[in-house]
């Protein structure tokens, strides 16, 4: 079976570990991701990256022509696409730029017009009701009409395609998987001795941006007036505007001493920091734009931090936005977005329950070797492909 799966996405090595796996499953797959020749990610002259050609056994990276280097909706590749496809000639062809992306449009026009009889696949995060306007409305439709296969990063984004008209049959996987060689249970003495956490600590853990969707104004909340019976301290890695507001909330309540910021962290640190934690904590919020049913307005696609956390056996807390019950399932614990009661309550039980605690701690993990590694989603990708072809 050959399958390509054009991106952008595939630019960054890191992110080509799915691709990997897929590419050794068995002995007749073969697996070519194509990606841009350069991007600028932002539109920074200083940040473009270039992508060289890769070939390991049966998996490549193919970096082509294209225009457009920074919106990936109108990403389109050049002539040499036609010649890599009419030499190649891939079984599957998975576009993972969404569903009225040109990508997708030329991927299908060329796939009839150079007789390949690929079945055609696509990718998308998309989570927000919407309605397009013409002619972005005829491209989706023309794009919906030769689907075969749709692999949606979450439940809603599924829904929201079948809404659109979609009745072809649905993968329901994340894009990347974690890298259980990475994030592992590993204790980090020295970097709690560092951070100036003492063993006892209750260290209640949080990854991401610092912004109020996030829910980190809720979490500020329900710590304000939390009385557990141990000592326990606030652990944040990245940045975003509400940083200060955040150490501002901690000065107000003489809370500064629990309160514990890290920003700049390299990406392949970030398992030290997670296994620090006695609970990661991802309390997203819905945003008000949303919930008036327009197209603006942000709710979690899917919270990968949370399947990091899981494969490093820290128990997680999830707010009911988005995709983030349906990550954590039964593994974890889930309050209603915006409330800190409930938050606050969720907190408690851990604290006072260390046997809760770790029984969660290794379900969490469970679920993620058996649903999220990059071997998983591969797996779950072949499957799909194999059902699709067989139909």
């Amino acid at each position: 079976m050959k399958i390509l799966i054009a991106s952008h996405t595939y630019i960054v090595d890191l992110n080509r570990q799915k691709l990997r796996a897929l590419s050794q499953l068995a002995p007749n797959i073969e697996v070519t991701a194509i990606v841009p020749q350069r991007w600028n990610p932002g539109g920074v002259q200083t940040n473009i990256i270039e992508t060289q050609f890769l070939q390991e056994n049966t998996f490549q990276v193919l970096p082509l022509s294209h225009l457009s280097q920074n919106n990936q909706g109108l990403l389109i590749f050049g002539a040499d696409l036609i010649q890599f496809l009419r030499q190649w000639r891939p079984d599957i062809i998975q576009i993972e730029q969404g569903s009225k992306a040109l990508t997708y449009t030329q991927f299908i026009f060329l796939n009839q017009i150079l007789g390949l009889k690929a079945k055609n696949i696509f990718f998308t995060w998309w989570n927000l009701p919407y309605q397009l306007k013409w002619p972005i409305s005829q491209i989706e439709a023309y794009n919906l009409r030769h689907t075969h296969g749709l692999v949606a990063g979450n439940q809603d984004a599924a829904e929201i395609l079948r809404h659109q008209g979609y009745t072809g049959p649905t993968l329901v996987a994340p894009q990347l998987g974690v890298d259980e060689t990475r994030f592992r249970p590993q204790p980090q003495p020295q970097l709690k001795a560092q951070l100036g956490i003492a063993p006892e600590d209750f260290i209640i853990g949080f990854v991401g941006r610092f912004v109020e969707e996030k829910g980190l104004l809720t979490l500020a909340k329900a710590l304000t007036t939390w009385q557990p019976n141990r000592n326990w301290k606030w652990l944040l890695l990245g940045r975003g505007p509400l940083h200060q507001t955040i150490t501002a909330w901690a000065e107000e309540n003489h809370l500064q001493q629990r309160l514990c910021i890290v920003e700049s962290v390299p990406h392949d640190q970030v398992p030290n920091y997670i296994n620090l934690m006695d609970v990661l904590i991802l309390p997203s919020e819905t945003t008000d734009k949303f919930k008036t049913l327009t197209a603006t307005g942000w709710k979690e696609q899917f919270g990968h931090v949370l399947i990091e956390a899981m494969a490093c056996q820290v128990p997680v807390i999830g707010s009911d936005s988005g995709e983030i019950p349906h990550v954590i399932g039964d593994s974890g614990l889930i309050f209603p977005e915006g409330d800190a009661t409930a938050l606050q309550n969720c907190l408690t039980q851990l604290v006072d329950n260390p046997t809760l605690a770790k029984d969660l701690g290794q379900r969490g993990y469970q679920r993620a070797m058996s649903k999220y590694t990059n071997h998983a989603l591969a797996q779950q990708l072949l499957d799909f492909y194999q059902e699709i072809i067989s139909s």
